[in-house]
């Protein structure tokens, strides 16, 4: 990881530079940066998942899991996704929100530095879902876009759908309707115009772990196991995008 972090010190200079920054999404390009966001959320919720035995390693103090390689990890598996190299200045014209996002993920592993490298413990709490929804938090504070983790199942207040979500969740649970397939629709949000996109999600087989049979179980975290199988749909990504 030492390696890793000093190669790509590209994180403090460059995204420091974000966190003041209100993003500005102009009318006819909310379709794209929805998608671009939303693949990056992804990546860096992939970036945690693939570290979890690292971070609940109770036999190690400091991991090594920083900040700074956070957003390595996470540029480095968009890049591998999406062929967007975000260490290249203006690789994309949304590169200022993409940055915000994971200056905000950034953010959420800064705050956690302490249970992360606690030595004794097993099980930190930072889990993809966790990691998303925190980032998502900060991500609204930044640039006015909300982008929410939401689920017919859900287990966290925030994550609860509201009347548009529940609809499109109904849509993605109906055998009929195109299993991959984002949805979206330009809508009055809050009293003003805004470009509202979701896109399905899965369970994958590390899923199960926690959200499979035997459905009521307790998980590690103290949830009850919703039941999910393999190929089901587990939830959605929604964002608001205003419309400026």
């Amino acid at each position: 990881m030492k390696g890793t972090c000093a190669v790509l010190g590209f994180s403090t200079a460059v995204l420091a530079v974000i966190a003041l920054w209100i993003a500005p999404v102009h009318a006819g390009n909310e379709a794209e940066t929805g998608e671009l966001l939303v693949k990056l959320l992804q990546s860096g919720r992939s970036v945690i998942s693939a570290h979890q035995e690292l971070i609940n390693d109770a036999g190690k103090g400091n991991k090594g899991f920083t900040p700074d390689y956070m957003a390595d990890k996470m540029i480095e598996k968009y890049r591998e996704t999406t062929k967007i190299d975000l260490r290249q200045p203006n690789s994309t014209p949304y590169n200022k929100v993409l940055l915000a996002l994971v200056e905000s993920g950034k953010e959420v592993i800064a705050e956690a530095q302490p249970v992360i490298n606690k030595q004794g413990i097993g099980f930190k709490g930072m889990i993809p879902a966790v990691w998303g929804r925190k980032t998502g938090e900060k991500f609204l504070h930044k640039t006015g876009i909300k982008l929410k983790l939401t689920a017919v199942d859900y287990r966290f207040p925030t994550n609860k759908p509201d009347d548009f979500e529940g609809e499109v969740l109904k849509m993605f649970l109906d055998p009929s309707y195109p299993k991959g397939k984002e949805y979206s629709r330009t809508v009055m949000y809050e009293g003003r115009p805004a470009f509202r996109i979701m896109t399905p999600e899965y369970a994958s087989a590390t899923c199960l772990k926690c959200h499979g049979d035997p459905k009521g179980e307790k998980d590690l975290t103290g949830n009850k196991k919703e039941g999910l199988k393999e190929g089901g749909l587990a939830g959605a990504i929604s964002l608001v995008i205003p419309i400026h």
